[in-house]
């Protein structure tokens, strides 16, 4: 078998490999599951809603003005998504750079869940888009100019996406037993990391500094000259949350598919990225409340945005944040998962705060999104877990590498 073999074929012609993708498309299980039966539904309504909006137009199907031009798809999809991903840069950072190898089983698999999330939530903005033929133009700096900030944010996720993609690619050379190019691709890692660190950096913190021009229009306890800041430390908890959720759901799912050491080593992992976001939620809040007293908000606190600021503050970073210190201290696991999952709540919370319910609040008119809106980005989410799910039922993404590997290495 040479370097371009694939591992379930005798030869390597192109009537073998073509045979290869189509086995490989057939599905793998059981199809009456509840996950199925949910989600095909959904993902079907979708996109007959999605053909709708490119037949009719945007406003067809959506409750967006020209007075509130970016809703839900943008608010959820783009602005909160992007911050789950972040598990990705973060994790890279500390196995790759900080040579922290107590991690790099889980490299994998977060790197592919951050690369779809970024597919999938940049495809969305396809459908935000009045004219979508014109989504070329933040890239070109078309209208825009090189100076804006949306120009900026078009290439780190466009380039972003190319490097995780280069971070990912060795397990997909695995998969095709492409050998010479998985030496190749493997070489390109680190350089791919660190470029992919750096524009992680970049984008997080640039998506809060697209709202920086819109203050007359986000509440005045979410708005800052600091957002784009929160918005980058933020997206550090988020993501690892993430991680902790994502993969206990993993490690139940795709259990036969785990290696006894890993299993063992879940624990281990989760209690240590508890660690590192009871460090990074408490740095959020210390920011979060130097900019309270800065701006000098007391008086708002006594209103009803008021009460629901102190709800995301208190409810969603202080008591995950004690949670997340409680459990490490205790080895509690499923405490670190209920942290978890509130962290990822508030996150959610605070992105729609800041794109959605706080924006325009005081307008006669608030923008709220249609069951339709709704249904789009629930079908956009099942389709991502579907190729989630094929991508870690096919590639050796949570299962060892082939044994070519160990042997070349």
């Amino acid at each position: 078998m040479n370097n371009l073999a694939v591992p379930v074929t005798k030869d390597n012609d192109g009537g073998s490999i073509f045979k290869f993708f189509i086995s490989e498309l057939k599905p793998k299980g059981k199809w009456l599951t509840p996950f199925n039966i949910i989600s095909i539904p959904i993902i079907l309504l979708g996109v007959v809603l999605i053909v709708i909006r490119f037949w009719k137009g945007i406003g067809s199907i959506t409750n967006l003005t020209q007075e509130t031009p970016w809703g839900l798809w943008i608010g959820f999809d783009v602005v909160t998504g992007v911050a789950f991903a972040g598990g990705a840069y973060v994790l890279t950072f500390m196995v790759y750079i900080l040579k922290m190898h107590k991690y790099h089983s889980i490299v994998r698999i977060t790197v592919l869940n951050g690369f779809l999330a970024y597919v999938f939530y940049a495809g969305a903005l396809l459908l935000d888009l009045g004219r979508p033929w014109n989504v070329i133009n933040p890239i070109i700096g078309n209208s825009f100019g090189t100076s804006s900030v949306l120009f900026l944010v078009a290439w780190h996720f466009l380039l972003y996406m190319i490097a995780e993609l280069i971070e990912f690619s060795p397990a997909i050379a695995e998969w095709l037993g492409a050998r010479r190019a998985r030496k190749i691709l493997s070489g390109m890692t680190i350089g791919a990391v660190i470029f992919g660190i750096t524009l992680s950096t970049l984008h997080q913190s640039g998506l809060g500094a697209l709202y920086l021009m819109a203050k007359d229009k986000i509440h005045p306890l979410w708005y800052s000259e600091f957002i784009p800041i929160l918005f980058l430390v933020s997206s550090i908890f988020a993501g690892l949350s993430m991680v902790i959720f994502e993969g206990s759901i993993s490690h139940k799912v795709f259990f036969n598919q785990i290696s006894e050491k890993n299993h063992k080593a879940q624990n281990g992992i989760i209690q240590g990225l508890s660690k590192i976001c009871a460090g990074t939620m408490f740095a959020y809040f210390f920011l979060q409340l130097l900019v309270f007293i800065h701006n000098k908000n007391w008086n708002l606190l006594n209103t009803t945005m008021g009460y629901w600021f102190l709800l995301e503050m208190i409810g969603f970073v202080i008591i995950p944040m004690m949670l997340f210190i409680y459990s490490y201290r205790t080895s509690n696991i499923f405490m670190i998962r209920l942290a978890a999952i509130l962290t990822m709540v508030g996150v959610i919370l605070n992105r729609l705060n800041v794109t959605v319910i706080g924006f325009r609040w005081n307008a006669p008119t608030h923008y709220v999104p249609s069951w339709m809106e709704i249904v789009v980005t629930m079908a956009v989410i099942f389709t991502e877990i579907w190729i989630f799910r094929w991508v870690i039922n096919r590639m050796p993404v949570l299962r060892e590498s082939p044994a070519w590997v160990n042997e070349e290495e």
